[in-house]
């Protein structure tokens, strides 16, 4: 909103993200949303019979509320102060951003592991990913820490950040409700295949140029962390569209080439075995070891899309 501090909301909501993560005892944004998705889910399905005019409903309703309510409270502060204003802008766009709390929670799921809890690992892995746990063994849940630590670099860091740049605060939030329903009601689950396709499909266009733009934001802390720069990029050219969802192949091929591993393979959701394809094929299977690699990388290429991110607004500020 406010273009020539910009750089300076993305440069403090990052760091604050790093510094501080998202402690749970707070309040979040998140979790409203999820709050508002659940009660309006049951009211929109008795409204109208059809669900996918429901879900397009529900999507309709809030996504443009989230972008209307956080521009209001920014523009609610600003009547106040400016510094309020732009006090009110660094938090938002810090509670779009989850670098920390991705990196305590995989590296939980590996501490678990390396104490041969295999038990505790999977519940860890379960509290970060879509498929079901129970079955897996140590590798597989290696594996399944990996792919979330590379799928949500684009959804908890690029993409909120490159909203950002393009809209401000506001249209970070947004984008954060449109995961969020993604998240929530984007299966292709008899219940909600029809209801959740109108936030699946936003979700996917959405994300189309933060997964693809992902992949040189991965390749060159690739190159300094491991010298792999030039394998994460061939990987992500040859293995990017292998996968079922349209951007998550990106970041994921990336990953696999710069640590040199196998990711994909079929994984189990609501009691069904999914196929999927392998990505990174001839490389290894994952290694225990691999997340905390997976960790760095993501941190190093976090902190190579904040400052690209800061640098950019710093540019068009100053073009406006």
């Amino acid at each position: 909103m406010f273009a020539g501090d910009s750089w300076i909301i993305i440069a403090a909501a990052f760091a604050l993200d790093l510094i501080l993560g998202d402690p749970p005892s707070w309040p979040h944004p998140v979790r409203w949303m999820g709050r508002a998705v659940t009660v309006l889910e049951p009211i929109l399905r008795r409204w109208t019979r059809r669900p996918f005019v429901a879900g397009q409903m529900l999507v309709g309703i809030l996504v443009p509320g989230t972008w209307a309510l956080g521009l209001g409270l920014i523009v609610a502060a600003h009547r106040l102060s400016p510094a309020l204003a732009l006090a009110v802008q660094v938090v938002i766009l810090w509670t779009c951003l989850s670098t920390r709390a991705l990196y305590t929670a995989a590296m939980a799921v590996q501490r678990a592991l390396v104490r041969q809890d295999l038990g505790a690992a999977r519940e860890a892995v379960g509290m970060i990913v879509g498929r079901e746990t129970a079955y897996l063994d140590a590798q597989g849940v290696s594996r399944a820490a990996v792919e979330t630590v590379a799928e949500n670099l684009v959804d908890g860091v690029v993409a909120p950040l490159f909203f950002a740049v393009l809209g401000g605060a506001p249209l970070a939030l947004a984008y954060k409700m449109v995961n969020t329903l993604d998240s929530m009601v984007g299966y292709r689950s008899p219940r909600y295949l029809e209801f959740g396709r109108a936030a699946a499909r936003l979700d996917d266009i959405a994300n189309f140029l933060p997964a693809r733009l992902s992949v040189p934001l991965i390749a060159a802390p690739a190159a300094i962390l491991f010298r792999r720069g030039r394998p994460a990029w061939r990987t992500a050219r040859r293995d990017g569209r292998r996968h079922l969802s349209p951007n998550a192949g990106w970041p994921e091929a990336a990953f696999a080439g710069a640590l040199g591993v196998r990711l994909g393979g079929p994984n189990r959701y609501h009691g069904q075995t999914v196929p999927k394809p392998y990505i990174g094929i001839g490389h290894r299977p994952v290694q225990v070891t691999d997340i905390a690699r997976a960790c760095d990388l993501m941190l190093t290429s976090a902190l190579f899309t904040a400052v690209l991110a800061a640098g950019l607004a710093l540019v068009l500020g100053g073009l406006r």
